[in-house]
């Protein structure tokens, strides 16, 4: 298996991302430069959170133009495994491989911190690991984080069950104080319909080891690496 970490100008996770992948999943692991034309040869990629290209314009609307992504979606539609995080989730919806668009925070104002998530939806490859209701700890650090879609695109995420993580408070209620940002539904992470791209705020990989305060974040990684594997 082969997961491959795409870097943009101003990424800053990316390394983060390819430590997990790499020495904590065990996984062979390479970085994918934004100019890159070619991502045939992976299982499994990640779209890092960061700054790419500065968010000049709109978050990831200039990365999701650059060379790469031409080659990433499709990668995507022909069912290839995709994670965006943070940035990377941006990324996704101004490429179009997921729907909505992430907004500025409600405050107005850069939220780094831990949040809880609810898990929504454990079928998916991204999730088999955890169980239907489980409260995990994961960090967010994002200025447009607000997740926006209309009440057409809303309606279809839950129809096709895409709703992977709602913000929640530490006993699992969804509630508007437990929104850091002001997504609609306190939605923090939609996968696709066909179920192999996920998208999502929080980061994963910064809650991978007991050292930073959590690992709830790992078995995302290790879910999909394990769903791919198992194939």
């Amino acid at each position: 298996m082969k997961a491959g970490v795409v870097v943009f100008p101003g990424s800053n996770c990316d390394h983060d991302c390819y430590h997990v992948l790499k020495h904590l999943c065990g996984v062979d692991t390479s970085f994918i430069w934004h100019k890159d034309t070619d991502v045939s040869g992976y299982d499994l990629i990640v779209l890092p959170g960061g700054f790419s290209y500065g968010d000049y314009l709109r978050c990831g609307a200039i990365a999701s133009k650059s060379p790469v992504m031409d080659a990433v979606c499709e990668y995507a539609d022909k069912g290839g495994f995709l994670i965006g995080i943070c940035n990377g989730f941006q990324v996704l919806t101004e490429a179009g491989l997921l729907p909505g668009a992430l907004l500025k925070n409600r405050s107005l104002k850069f939220i780094c911190k831990y949040v809880y998530l609810r898990v929504e939806n454990n079928f998916t490859p991204f999730t088999n690991l955890y169980s239907i209701g489980e409260i995990v700890k994961i960090p967010i650090a994002h200025m447009e984080g607000n997740y926006f879609i209309d009440e057409d695109g809303l309606a279809k995420l839950k129809k096709n069950s895409q709703i992977v993580f709602k913000y929640c408070d530490e006993f699992g209620e969804i509630t508007n104080d437990s929104n850091p940002n002001g997504s609609v539904e306190n939605i923090a992470g939609i996968i696709n319909k066909k179920g192999n791209v996920l998208g999502m705020m929080p980061h994963p990989e910064r809650a991978a080891e007991s050292i930073l305060g959590s690992k709830d974040g790992l078995y995302l990684f290790k879910s999909v690496i394990d769903f791919i594997k198992e194939g």
